[in-house]
């Protein structure tokens, strides 16, 4: 072994051998945490905001910010919160929660569930619940500034907090990050953020070093035909047959020109044309959501859409001032690439605080998150985000024993097992968060 290896594997054994000892004041202090926080999770699953709305939430993380002794800034580009705890000169480390819920009518049946109502963006009212765990995701948040506030003579460096609205509309990163997050705040070094996964027992985390999250594009396909009776389809261009057309043809991009080995997903949810049986109408609405990690494939796939959209129209013999109209929304969401150096850290920290058996490789998911906008600024921050399993094992072999699987997110039947996830991330988070700015 040459000295440069010896040296560094000696740091190692070193780092190592300190850090085990702050293992055990984490984990006292978070055991202390995980009780006022359960109690915390269950005032907001009783009470949860839609997107945009969280008023009462972001009043009730500004309060456990000051209660830690945090600098708080409220309703930033909104309702986010932003909280600064300084302690000496070292990096800055980004630590966010989401806090809105979805308009999900609960069937949990639990003591303290939602009857929450809330007006939606159309004006309807509309049932509330936590189906996302993000009141889980808030209390691991004020656990872990709780025990960093605690164990403040374990490191040095600064904490930026972020509480943040709308994850579920995909707008609240991108307010924060517009009304100035990186230039009114200290620019973080690193970034980190978790999400709860049913799929997943408590008492583990799921990590992958690259891509974890999807990122979703949202397009809108107009299409145009020549309305008329539906017993003389033959003096009409019907738009049903061309949307028709296009949903099939669209199902052929994926590996017919994208690689199948490459992660994309072309969804047709919704199809709106027509009104009576006997009529031909005049146009057709279709809804598609795009999944992808790659930018450079998505673009494809987007001039893939508009190709096949209006060879349609005009094999049926649609003019080309008739053609398809597709409109791509500007309200995407990037996907969410874990920094995989950030990723080894954690996967460091995290295996001497929960046992490395305990942190499962997991697959790249097709769903999507906002949290990936955070790594996608000039200022190039390194970010991870980490899946926090939440059915308890218990639960998990009665289920597996039935050849079931948990209720999954977004799910009315959702049932974290709240206390061991809930102390799982406040021990995970302030260890990965201690590990990057340990003082030793």
């Amino acid at each position: 072994m040459n000295s440069k290896l010896f040296t560094l594997f000696i740091l190692i054994l070193v780092h190592s051998g300190v850090f085990a000892q702050v293992v055990e004041k984490i984990n006292k202090e978070a055991g202390k945490q995980t009780i006022s926080m359960l109690e915390l999770c269950y005032d907001l699953h009783r009470n949860p905001e839609l997107s945009f709305q969280e008023f009462k939430t972001s009043k009730k993380m500004a309060a456990e910010l000051e209660k830690a002794g945090f600098e708080v800034t409220r309703n930033f580009g909104g309702n986010n919160v932003v909280g600064i705890l300084k302690n000496g000169d070292g990096p800055v480390v980004m630590l966010r929660t989401d806090m809105d819920a979805l308009p999900v009518e609960e069937k949990t049946g639990f003591e303290f569930a939602s009857t929450q109502t809330s007006k939606n963006t159309n004006g309807e009212d509309v049932p509330v619940m936590h189906a996302c765990g993000h009141d889980v995701h808030m209390s691991v948040w004020a656990g872990t500034i709780h025990t960093l506030a605690a164990l403040k003579d374990q490191w040095k460096g600064t904490l930026l907090v972020i509480a943040q609205q709308a994850e579920e509309f995909s707008g609240g990163a991108g307010l924060a990050i517009e009304t100035g997050l990186f230039q009114k705040f200290p620019t973080p070094d690193y970034a980190m953020a978790y999400h709860i996964n049913p799929e997943l027992e408590s008492g583990s985390i799921g990590l992958v070093g690259g891509p974890v999250f999807a990122g979703v594009k949202t397009v809108e396909i107009t299409v145009h035909g020549k309305g008329g009776h539906g017993a003389y389809p033959e003096k009409c261009i019907d738009p049903i047959v061309i949307a028709s057309r296009i949903v099939l043809d669209l199902q052929t991009i994926v590996s017919r020109e994208i690689s199948p080995l490459e992660p994309i997903v072309v969804t047709v949810g919704s199809i709106h044309g027509g009104t009576r049986p006997n009529i031909i109408p005049d146009e057709v609405k279709m809804e598609l959501t795009l999944r992808y990690y790659s930018d450079e494939a998505i673009e494809k796939v987007i001039a893939a859409i508009n190709r096949i959209s209006k060879s349609a129209a005009l094999t049926a013999g649609m003019p080309e001032d008739k053609l398809p109209l597709v409109e791509v929304s500007p309200a995407d969401t990037p996907p969410v690439l874990n920094n995989p150096d950030l990723s080894k850290k954690i996967h460091s920290f995290a295996s001497e605080i929960i046992n490395g058996k305990n942190i499962v490789e997991v697959s790249p998911a097709m769903v999507g998150e906002d949290f990936g906008k955070y790594g996608r600024t000039p200022e190039n921050i390194p970010i991870c985000l980490i899946w926090l399993g939440s059915t308890s094992p218990e639960l998990m072999q009665e289920l597996e024993t039935k050849g079931e699987k948990p209720a999954p997110l977004h799910s009315p039947l959702l049932h974290p097992d709240y206390e061991k996830t809930i102390k799982t991330g406040i021990k995970v988070m302030a260890g990965n968060v201690i590990g990057l700015l340990s003082t030793k």
